[in-house]
């Protein structure tokens, strides 16, 4: 699925990924390929988008995320990068 994560003044990532799991306003939410359509509200904690054999993570705040047509949108009002992991 095509995942793209965007903050006020960029984009932070975008291409294929295999998951998201995103902080919603009311708990953790994972979206895999194919998933129904659906959006949320974000909330604050840790996206983790896993693509290319790493699990990218950004810290984020606020926001939303739609999932639609095997393809994910992030726009988070306040976000910063982790570390990528190494999947394992």
């Amino acid at each position: 699925m095509h995942v793209t994560v965007i903050s006020p003044s960029a984009a932070i990532f975008d291409g294929e990924a295999a998951s998201v799991i995103a902080p919603a306003y009311d708990g953790q939410v994972g979206i895999l390929p194919n998933h129904a359509p659906f959006m949320t509200l974000l909330g604050e904690g840790t996206l983790q988008v896993r693509a290319a054999g790493a699990e990218h993570r950004y810290r984020v705040k606020g926001g939303f995320l739609q999932a639609v047509h095997n393809s994910v949108r992030v726009v988070a009002e306040q976000i910063s990068n982790e570390d990528p992991i190494h999947a394992r």
